[in-house]
């Protein structure tokens, strides 16, 4: 947002220089689409590496990026991929998952990532939800296909496999050998064009679907790539392709002229020597992560001109930085926005200070009550964003669409503060979510699991704090009269839940309770009334880790 001129020339030179690189970057024209921006830097940079693929060591060069896109779009249209058709993608790290990507947005298609740890269950609800047409899925994960609690017709004969066969379904080596290039005539997709429907956890229900467009992942990509002004050769992709990070980051590649080094998962024990191994200049470095590990003389990166931070603890933010040897800055952001804040390069001075940041390239911030009113500076509030390139809405859910937003302000759920600089800094969250190791677990989604077991009257999942994972899940179960905890016992309920939800949703906590759950009285589950029963909600609970009551 503006600043008034008085109180700019009270500012630092790195604030006001960060400031003006901001306006900058909002001045440049986008490209005409992400095709575009790969066409263009294929031909001013065509034997650049553009993909490595840190597990196989498999690389791609722009040239051959470009090509492998123009031939495998090609063959997607050849089995009835056409503009504005959805399909669901299913694939680990690994490089047919950004060509598929590049592919589909090149036709004007729909990419729909598929957690690679769905279970069949929310394989079939992602798809149906989604109305996917098409299904791309690496061979590994065809036993959740078949697991699914239903078939899909829609999906007949529109299933593509990677690295195996199946039977009644196509090959997607075949799609990108057997096909001629995709004519150049063929009409591009528009910036507001949708490019994914990516699935987030949210508070109520199962996750949603966030339609992003062409312009979503142009504006990120951009607004990363040029917030500080600086060359970056070597970037790192540290998390599964079907988050939206590794996307952006790619198109954040592409701006940069740059390689992308893709890892195949997250990892405390190889992410320095990645780092190390692979010259990168920027990464999203997982502090809150690697701050729990002992110090190492192998620590040091010190190579890295910048790695993005997201969740921390302020008073270990300067003794990382000195461990590591890099300056790490706060930043903000989440599917629905992309980019919120950040923290410029030069911002050494905001180091400890608990903030994550001023808003950054193409995004205005504001902190406001419930109602939408704009709060004073240092007042907490909800954290709102607007901006071009946010997403157009849940897809089929216009109810949690219009919740999510005050006019065209974004309603993120964090409450924050913002100072007279126009810095924020979280300091609690008003929606309800669990987040684990990085991932947001929907309560809502534990607990309909939970409540699916016939000796269950009541189901709260709540989080508990763990050092190394930030949070981890915890079930409050009211047993039916009658049933007791040897008729039910944890075991039982694990094995139930790992059916129905993906690994890292299963709780590791469960509690019995004779008393029902404290509710409000519209009969809603008054969770800060529950959390606020007890110190420690470890305590006392059965825990999966120790099969054992803590």
């Amino acid at each position: 947002m503006s600043t008034p001129a008085s109180q700019s020339d009270s500012e630092p030179t790195w604030l006001r220089a960060a400031r003006e690189q901001i306006r900058h970057v909002e001045a440049e024209p986008l490209p005409d689409s992400i095709y575009a921006l790969l066409r263009e830097t294929a031909a001013t940079i065509p034997d650049t590496t553009a993909i490595h693929i840190i597990a196989t060591g498999q690389t791609i060069t722009y040239r051959a990026l470009l090509g492998a896109v123009d031939h495998l779009a090609s063959g997607l249209r050849a089995i009835g991929v056409r503009r504005g058709l959805h399909v669901g993608v299913m694939l680990p790290n690994r490089l047919e998952m950004p060509l598929t990507w590049l592919a589909l947005g090149r036709i004007g298609a729909v990419m729909v990532p598929l957690n690679v740890r769905y279970t069949g269950r929310e394989m079939h609800y992602t798809l149906v939800d989604s109305d996917a047409t098409h299904l791309v899925i690496d061979h590994e994960f065809l036993p959740a296909l078949a697991a699914m609690p239903a078939s899909i017709p829609a999906l007949d004969g529109a299933v593509v496999v990677v690295g195996g066969s199946q039977p009644g379904a196509h090959d997607w080596q075949t799609l990108v050998t057997d096909f001629a290039p995709a004519p150049q005539e063929l009409p591009p997709p528009g910036l507001d064009d949708l490019m994914n429907i990516q699935y987030t956890s949210g508070t109520t229900g199962l996750p949603k679907g966030c339609m992003l467009t062409q312009r979503y992942w142009l504006t990120c990509g951009k607004a990363y790539s040029a917030c500080d002004g600086k060359s970056y050769r070597h970037i790192l992709a540290g998390n599964p392709f079907f988050y939206m990070t590794p996307q952006w980051l790619l198109i954040m590649a592409f701006f940069q002229r740059a390689t992308l080094h893709v890892a195949p998962y997250r990892s405390l024990t190889q992410y320095t020597a990645w780092v190390r191994d692979n010259q990168i200049d920027f990464c999203l470095f997982p502090f809150d992560l690697l701050a729990q590990t002992a110090p190492s003389p192998a620590d040091r990166v010190d190579r890295l001109i910048r790695g993005n931070i997201y969740i921390h603890r302020k008073d270990q933010h300067a003794d990382l930085e000195r461990r590591f040897g890099f300056p790490a800055r706060t930043a903000f952001g989440m599917t629905e926005i992309g980019m919120g804040t950040f923290t410029p390069l030069d911002g050494a001075a905001m180091t400890g200070s608990g903030s994550c940041g001023m808003a950054g390239p193409f995004r205005q911030c504001r902190i406001a009550d419930l109602d939408g009113n704009t709060l004073p500076p240092d007042q907490a509030g909800e954290l709102l964003f607007r901006g071009p390139g946010m997403l157009q809405g849940y897809y089929r859910k216009p109810e949690a669409t219009a919740a999510a937003f005050h006019g065209d302000w974004f309603r993120t759920g964090d409450l924050a503060v913002q100072d007279g600089r126009g810095f924020i800094t979280i300091v609690g969250r008003i929606k309800e979510m669990i987040r684990r190791a990085g991932e947001n677990i929907s309560a809502a989604e534990v607990e309909s699991v939970l409540l699916g077991l016939p000796a269950v009257a009541e189901a709260a999942a709540i989080p508990v704090p763990d050092e190394r994972r930030g949070e981890e899940v915890k079930a409050v179960l009211v047993l039916r009269e009658g049933v007791t905890p040897n008729d039910l016992p944890p075991d039982h309920i694990i094995r139930h839940c790992e059916t129905q939800l993906a690994s890292f949703k299963v709780p590791r906590f469960i509690e019995y309770r004779t008393a029902p759950l404290p509710r409000s009285t519209s009969g809603k589950v008054q969770k800060p009334t529950l959390l606020a029963e007890k110190p420690d909600h470890r305590a006392g609970s059965w825990d999966r880790l120790t099969d054992a009551r803590r």
